[in-house]
């Protein structure tokens, strides 16, 4: 069956204006890289945002700090720098803040990369530093390469991490190193009562929590069925509004084939069972074989012929835990926001802007805007007065915007990457530009 997409009815005629009252800040100016990753960049207490050192979004390998700035002092702090930083490695980036608590988590290289064996995606692991206490870095997850392999350790590369609603849990894609390296799949981390301990030997280091991969792929899958070959840039779901569920889901997209042979990126949930993922012990797999999916944990095809864009970007849900939102083509060719209606699948286009949109996106906290970047500058879709309204007002020509803006708590303003021109050098600093004025 094939869906076709339908535009709500609110989105019939979409204004476009430029703000009145432009006010960008530059936060950082320092002659370094700000990297802001996609997902929560701020502090609980909404007052520091996190970056990672890179200045090319492509070089975490060779990033060797992760820091933060006060949105107010404009204050930078270094938060974590590896030792030994080389081109190889170890390298770190992607950095998020905890909800709940005074704690990052970011992708961390292993300690032993060189130019024989460099950081890689199915080489790092996600680490955590609480920022209160200076020095203090611990792996989230175990890496666990000797078999037989300790139940909750993978052994492999997590990223691109994304903590639960409540802070309890952290969602990230995986590659394994020793089988099907290539095939991408989504897991889950949760908190076990003790660490997950593994022997000390090279490419093995103990985990706060006890990871899980909860996604099944295959390498080919089957024209026309729900197999996928990846699955990828996921979303956390709020407990289901109808009280059907407690738990939280993970929505993801995955890569289909359709009947015809071409490759149809759609969505997928999986509700995430504590007790199922922590009783399955055989799932951390054996030699030989990648970690398996817990008994228990299904995936299910949410979506058929969404078709969503090949623009990379990441899911995002409303806090009711209603609709997923994505990115999908219209008829122009243009990527715009599309909505998924969790219960039934169903598709409706959000915005209908006359061009496309060019950044991943995220939604403020009561779900009633959504910021991207287009045109070289940022933009905000106000859902109930039906507009995307120009924050910035850069030309083409200008230095790149990059990255995915994100709002901040009290929805006042967007903060964002751009580049600065400093002397000879371009530097990717983090810049803030309000919405509205209290």
């Amino acid at each position: 069956m094939i869906l076709t997409l339908c535009c709500l009815e609110s989105c019939m005629n979409v204004k476009n204006k430029t703000i009145e009252n432009e006010a960008v800040v530059n936060l950082t100016t320092s002659p370094k890289g700000h990297t802001l990753h996609h997902n929560s960049v701020f502090s609980k207490d909404g007052q520091w945002i996190v970056f990672d050192g890179r200045n090319d979004d492509t070089k975490i390998g060779e990033t060797a700090t992760i820091g933060m700035v006060n949105i107010e002092t404009r204050e930078e702090r270094v938060l974590y720098q590896t030792t030994n930083q080389t081109i190889y490695g170890p390298g770190v980036g992607a950095v998020s803040f905890s909800p709940v608590q005074d704690e990052v988590i970011f992708i961390h290289g292993l300690p032993n990369a060189n130019e024989e064996r460099p950081y890689d995606i199915s080489r790092r692991t996600g680490m955590l530093v609480d920022i209160q206490q200076e020095g203090s870095a611990f792996p989230a997850d175990a890496r666990d390469v000797s078999a037989p392999y300790v139940p909750g350790s993978l052994r492999g590369g997590t990223h691109s991490h994304c903590w639960s609603p409540d802070g309890a849990m952290l969602s990230f894609t995986y590659n394994d190193e020793l089988v099907e390296p290539d095939l991408r799949v989504v897991g889950v981390m949760l908190k076990p009562e003790a660490d997950i301990l593994v022997d000390e030997k090279p490419g093995n280091s103990n985990g706060r929590y006890y990871a899980a991969i909860v996604s099944d792929v295959v390498a080919n899958p089957t024209p026309g069925s729900d197999d996928i070959n990846k699955a990828f840039d996921e979303c956390w779901l709020s407990p289901a509004a109808d009280g059907t569920s407690d738990d939280y889901s993970i929505a993801f997209q995955g890569n289909t084939i359709d009947e015809n042979g071409q490759l149809v990126t759609e969505i997928f949930v999986v509700e995430i069972d504590k007790e199922k993922i922590l009783a399955d012990k055989d799932a951390v797999g054996k030699a030989g074989e990648r970690p398996k999916v817990p008994r228990g944990i299904r995936q299910k095809r949410l979506t058929y012929g969404a078709n969503l864009s090949d623009l990379r970007h990441w899911l995002r849900s409303s806090h009711d835990g209603k609709y997923i939102y994505a990115l999908a083509k219209d008829e122009q060719g243009n990527n715009q926001v599309v909505r998924c209606n969790v219960r039934d699948g169903k598709l409706s286009f959000v915005t209908n802007n006359p061009f496309s949109i060019s950044s991943p996106f995220n939604l403020c906290k009561e779900s009633k805007k959504i910021t991207f970047v287009a045109e070289n500058n940022v933009f905000v879709y106000d859902m109930d007065r039906n507009e995307s309204i120009q924050l910035t007002r850069n030309d083409l020509k200008d230095l790149r915007v990059v990255g995915a803006p994100s709002f901040s708590p009290d929805g006042d303003f967007v903060v964002y990457n751009q580049y600065e021109r400093m002397g000879d050098e371009e530097y990717l600093q983090i810049k803030r530009v309000i919405i509205t004025k209290k």
